[in-house]
């Protein structure tokens, strides 16, 4: 089976998420096609049998690039089995009303390009303090002056790898089911 795992992304974590989703697929013998959504002109597979696109929540949005790429290819992306695996961190925040805000992030996405994915999967983002300039390590640490004092410091990564993996694998017998 052809997959195509298209993905933006805005500090590689959305980008690494997808690597790993390759993978995964790779490894059941999937042929995949993994590109960014913003260098895509035109799909690299004549016929995926699925897609699964990947997008980062920064300040409550998508990027606008993969926003545009979804309102445009939104007809095949319905016409294939598909999902969406929207990436935040306050998907794994500890105040509820953050984590449904996150939960609702994609309802916006869908409701404004008319996909409609058969499946959702929410992923934990991560902090990458040593790459942020000064001004936005400062808000990350006052936005998060309430956690522990080391996660105020270091990077750290969110992404429940396991549960990444148990989509993927739902996802394939899914396309695998629909496709026989």
């Amino acid at each position: 089976m052809n997959i195509l795992i298209a993905y933006a992304t805005v500090e590689g974590q959305t980008r690494k998420i997808a690597a790993q989703l390759a993978e995964i697929f790779e490894n059941r013998g999937w042929q995949v096609a993994l590109q960014n959504t913003a260098g895509m002109m035109e799909f690299i597979l004549n016929r995926p049998d699925a897609a699964i696109l990947l997008a980062p929540v920064h300040a409550g949005r998508y990027p606008t690039p993969f926003t545009h790429f979804v309102r445009q290819e939104a007809d095949w992306l319905n016409s294939v089995p598909s999902a969406f695996v929207s990436v935040s961190l306050s998907i794994v925040s500890d105040n509820a009303d953050e984590r449904q805000e996150a939960e609702d992030y994609p309802t916006g996405l869908l409701a404004e390009t008319g996909w409609q994915p058969l499946a959702i999967h929410h992923a934990g983002g991560a902090l990458r303090l040593a790459e942020y300039d000064f001004f936005k390590r400062w808000m990350v640490r006052r936005l998060s002056r309430n956690a522990p004092a080391g996660e105020q410091k270091g990077d750290r990564e969110f992404t429940d790898w396991a549960a990444l993996e148990l989509f993927a694998s739902e996802f394939a017998n899914e396309v695998g089911r629909r496709k026989a």
